[in-house]
């Protein structure tokens, strides 16, 4: 079975990123804590800890496989794709006694985060 995540970059000019088939093989240590939003849980943000960096091992579309470096915005927001392919929500990832945040509560939507 493919998968597949498609991934918009922040730099909304910048073209989609696509992984075919797609794992996490490797992640700094180094972390931060951000808080996410997702179709899945619209009306809702968390606060979830990601790596600063993970290197994604995919499939390019002549089938080779190659690593990928993604640093920041576009580790979290692979990250935050990979985990749907692999059955997880941000939600999962979020510490038991963070709460989730109503979006009308939320003051942060349309800003980038900050690094």
């Amino acid at each position: 079975m493919a998968l597949c995540a498609v991934v918009r970059p922040p730099d909304r000019a910048a073209e989609p990123v696509v992984l075919l088939n797609p794992r996490i093989v490797g992640e700094s240590q180094d972390a931060d804590e951000q808080y996410e939003g997702c179709l899945s849980f619209f009306d809702y943000r968390g606060l979830v800890a990601r790596p600063l960096r993970i290197e994604v091992e995919h499939a390019r579309f002549d089938g080779a496989r190659v690593i990928t470096s993604f640093q920041q915005a576009m580790a979290r927001l692979v990250g935050h794709e990979i985990d749907h392919l692999e059955g997880r929500l941000y939600v999962d990832r979020m510490e038991a006694e963070s709460p989730l945040v109503p979006v009308e509560d939320y003051h942060l939507t349309g800003q980038p985060w900050r690094y």
